[in-house]
């Protein structure tokens, strides 16, 4: 019986197909019967090779698993690092961190110095303080940390009402930034809970669901008021696998322990900074360059490897006073090849005459000497309360008219260019094609891209301010008007915007990346094949591992290293400092030295609200190393050659930052420090990552003339105000003209003698839009006064 439910299939179409191809899918049964059973043993063997093969893979996974827990917490290992970090001002580190010590060294009064060994966990330990309010201290504290103890005070939840309560202000801040470093194997130690055990639990798990959200989701939660409850952190903590940032492992790196320095007699101002402590991650050589935080990049003159001062197991002969302590024993002393030690270079040394196809002859030297001497026996121009000494940099006349305030892009303006300027006004129009750089009134001083903080050191507090305001003021008209600019009325614009050009297409018309390059790019380095290099480089740096070289020292090592050539002044600032805060010096990669453009992916930081501008003095910490920079912000186009400048770094969006710096290879974080009027308090600013290094990359800044219709002819209108002169309008007359509401045209002739022109466009124009012309030109980093902010 069929119903309104029973399924019904489709029948095959087999009344027009023949036997053999309703069969085809079948095997013959003489085919069945010349299977073999070797073909069936070879089903066996496959499977026993699968299982050979699966149990040799865990075989190697369980041996490298082995490896790293004896790397990290092995006798061999360098003492592991233990971050104290207060979440909020009212957390007692200075208790915390006396009884961590004293349950790890098992008496009273447990010494620091190099590292906390402990017999009872088979554990060495060298537990730091974080300051609350030091935001440097903090981060150089990070980047070294193997794990880092989140400290919260049950306390501070009294009379605060916030989705936060244990973590104030400045902890928030330093959370931020430690995930973008790169956070290594954290905890949270809660501390300050009620006697009581019921209120205790409720507070304990109210606490706990406060602050998940905040750390990763391995992070565990101890409590850690009394001794019982430590020795079960610390328990656990010892059987915990550590996992540090990836871009840690890269490069060799010491927590310095002692700072100290030799003076040289052969070289007065210079110095030889000892650094002693551990050496960790990988292999160091002493023929490498190594990089002293905030120092700057040097050479070794020798690594001594020494006695281990706290050894994790200790014979009976070998026992230690406290004054051995102080009196390392030399086991080994490395010196450096010079036919093998990298050289330090950095800047690039042009030859002037690279580009000459003929020797000069005698004559020509003879008339170039003479030209010279005359050169000096004339009377120059100086500008007033100049000294002698001053004096003596100032090459010409020309040094003098292009002060720091210029843009310094390269470009320079042909003769030709300069014969309808008269010649009073010529030294006054040579000064920089950049709006704002001529200072005059009526221009636009909003698109001046040099930083006023850094040339106005001798101004008063009250221009300071002045100036922070005229800043403020220029970042909100750019995020209302980008890019609109108003051509001047007393300098012709083709003469005002001579290095501007215009562009049919953006995104498709060519632009060569080698044309009009500033005299800086002489002095930088560029890969061909960046990839390729980079897989070289860090091949070579694996063979120093692979390889136990007599001119290398491994992890876990103490050592002294000896850092020549540096200066005394540094040095001391470096001693100085050593008693807040760790002293990093890491290994640098081959040409990790020189100088090149670097382009950072980056985005400002939530807590900053003051506008940051192109071309301002920044701090970048990129991984270990500091630079001073003064970096250019652009947009980031996937499907584009050419990128469009940004004259402020906009929040909410990520933008490239590209800089003159040292090169380094990705993967590193970074995080942009603004430093105050005081050093020591700087702010973070924004954070983001390494991109790229390409000094090719293609960074355009965009200006928008605009003008308004005087009179409107169906595609025809008359539009003024966008330049004054007939002239201007000729020179800018083969470039394309849009407006607002999306009509495009050109412009056909001037009118009259005011600068009104004629333009057709391919639509009826509003009487209320407004016509545009789109300008471009190649922008440039600003080449920073200092490379490193203590040599600033």
């Amino acid at each position: 019986m069929t119903g309104a439910r029973t399924q019904v299939n489709k029948s095959h179409k087999t009344r027009f197909a023949s036997k053999s191809s309703r069969n085809v899918h079948k095997i013959p049964l003489k085919e069945k019967s010349k299977i073999s059973k070797s073909d069936r043993n070879a089903g066996k063997v496959g499977r026993s090779s699968r299982f050979q093969r699966n149990k040799m893979l865990r075989e190697q996974k369980r041996a490298a698993l082995l490896k790293e827990k004896r790397a990290s917490s092995g006798s061999t290992s360098a003492p592991r690092v233990i971050v104290l970090f207060g979440l909020s001002e009212s957390v007692n580190l200075n208790v915390l961190e006396k009884d961590i010590v004293s349950l790890l060294s098992g008496e009273g009064n447990g010494t620091a110095f190099p590292a906390v060994v402990s017999s009872e966990y088979k554990l060495r330990t060298t537990v730091l303080k974080a300051p609350h309010g030091d935001l440097v201290g903090c981060m150089e504290m990070a980047k070294v940390a193997d794990l880092i103890a989140f400290v919260a005070s049950a306390g501070s939840l009294s009379g605060q009402d916030s989705d936060h309560p244990y973590i104030d202000s400045f902890g928030s801040q330093c959370l931020s930034f430690f995930r973008t470093l790169g956070l290594p194997s954290t905890v949270v130690l809660l501390r300050d809970l009620p006697d009581e055990l019921k209120q205790r639990h409720d507070i304990k798990k109210g606490c706990i669901s406060t602050l998940t959200s905040e750390f990763p989701e391995d992070c565990k939660f101890y409590t850690a008021d009394t001794t019982d409850e430590l020795h079960k952190f610390m328990f656990l903590s010892r059987e915990q696998r550590l996992t540090v940032p990836h871009w840690r492992n890269q490069r060799p790196y010491l927590m310095s322990q002692k700072v100290c320095l030799v003076s040289e007699d052969s070289s007065p101002g210079k110095c030889t900074l000892l650094l002693t402590g551990y050496l960790r991650a990988r292999n160091l050589s002493v023929n490498q360059l190594v990089h002293v935080a905030g120092a700057g990049d040097y050479q070794l003159s020798k690594i001594e490897l020494l006695k281990d001062p706290c050894p994790l197991s200790v014979r009976k002969g070998d026992s230690m006073d406290s004054d051995d302590i102080y009196n390392e024993q030399v086991l080994k002393s490395l010196m450096p090849d010079p036919m093998k030690q990298e050289p330090l270079v950095v800047e690039n040394t042009p030859d002037p005459l690279a580009g000459e196809q003929t020797w000069p002859t005698e004559a020509e030297m003879e008339e170039a000497d003479k030209s010279r001497q005359e050169k000096k026996l004339k009377r120059r121009v100086l500008p007033p309360g100049t000294s002698e000494y001053q004096a003596a940099w100032i090459v010409g006349d020309s040094d003098y008219s292009g002060s720091d305030e210029d843009d310094d892009d390269g470009m320079v303006l042909d003769e030709k260019e300069n014969d309808f300027v008269g010649q009073e006004g010529r030294d006054e129009f040579e000064l920089d094609d950049d709006q704002g750089s001529l200072k005059l009134k009526g221009w636009d001083e909003e698109t001046e891209m040099d930083s006023v903080m850094v040339d106005g050191e001798n101004l008063t507090k009250e221009q300071v301010e002045e100036e922070i305001e005229k800043i403020k003021a220029a970042h909100a008209e750019d995020e209302e008007y980008p890019d609109e600019v108003d051509t001047p009325l007393d300098v012709p614009a083709r003469k005002r915007f001579a290095k501007y050009r215009g562009v049919k297409s953006f995104r498709t018309s060519s632009w060569d990346p080698k044309e009009s390059l500033p005299s800086d790019y002489a002095r930088i380095f560029a890969f061909d094949n960046l990839s390729r290099t980079q897989k070289h480089v860090l091949a070579k740096a694996l063979e120093l591992d692979a390889g136990h070289l007599e001119e290398c020292v491994t992890p876990g090592s103490y050592v002294r290293l000896y850092v020549k050539d540096v200066s005394a002044d540094v040095a001391s600032r470096l001693c100085n400092s050593s008693k807040t805060m760790p002293i990093v010096a890491c290994g640098l990669l081959q040409h990790e030295s020189k100088i090149s453009v670097l382009h950072f992916s980056v985005k400002k930081h939530d807590t900053y609200t003051n506008p940051i501008k192109s071309k301002e003095e920044l701090l970048f910490h990129v991984g270990f190393r500091q630079f001073m920079t003064r970096p250019i912000f652009s947009s980031d186009s996937m499907n584009n050659d050419k990128h469009k400048m940004e004259r402020f770094l906009h929040p909410g969006r990520f933008s490239i930052a590209s800089i003159y710096a040292p090169i380094c290879f990705p993967p590193l974080p970074l995080i942009v420090l603004k430093l105050g009027e005081e050093v020591a308090s700087p702010t973070v600013a924004a954070v983001g990552s390494l991109r790229s290094i390409d000094p090719d990359r293609i960074i355009l800044k965009k200006i928008i003339l605009t003008g308004y219709p005087q009179r409107v002819s169906k595609l025809k209108s008359s539009v003024r105000y966008m330049f004054h002169t007939p002239e201007d309008v000729r020179w800018f007359k083969p470039v394309e003209v849009w407006t607002k509401n999306g009509r495009r045209g050109r412009i056909k002739e001037p009118v009259g003698t005011h600068g009104a022109m004629k333009c057709v466009l391919n639509g009826v124009l509003q009487q209320s839009d407004t016509v545009c012309m789109s300008l471009y030109k190649r922008s440039f980093p600003k080449w920073p006064q200092h490379w490193f902010p203590i040599g600033a």
